[in-house]
């Protein structure tokens, strides 16, 4: 019996729904409860092991206060904006740092820092660190 890999629409729109639980702190218990799922569920679907049916996304979306297209933007296949117009895809790497504990509480942080020269600064700094860390090509 082969194992079927999970449709990679179902598996981005699951890492969506798992960063967006993440940045308000929900726990996958709770988003469950709130759906009438098991914790088991939600993994599933944060996985994309299972696929998410449209009311389903559409009761996520509320529960996680955001429009049902922002578990689509910058997936596979290319978003579609309010206007109808397609979006070009944010860069992977982008949605794989967000998907991580560190880049969701970096995140977190730095958005809660209100002084516009203070993010900039740190910017800089970032972009000064990670300028001496040249990859060993041997």
């Amino acid at each position: 019996m082969s194992v079927k890999a999970p449709n990679p629409v179902d598996k981005y729109v699951g890492s969506r729904i798992r960063m967006r639980r993440i940045m308000l702190g929900m726990s996958q218990e709770k988003l469950g409860e709130s759906l009438g799922l098991t914790f088991q569920q939600i993994q599933k679907y944060e996985k994309g092991t299972n696929r998410v049916g449209a009311s389903r996304l559409q009761q996520i979306s509320e529960i996680l206060r955001i429009p049902v297209s922002f578990l689509f933007e910058g997936g596979p296949g290319g978003a579609v904006n309010a206007n109808g117009a397609s979006e070009a895809p944010s860069p992977a790497y982008v949605s794989d740092f967000l998907a991580t504990s560190e880049g969701l509480a970096l995140t977190r942080a730095f958005t809660r820092i209100s002084d516009a020269k203070l993010r900039r600064s740190i910017v800089d700094l970032v972009e000064q660190i990670a300028g001496r860390e040249q990859p060993d090509h041997r």
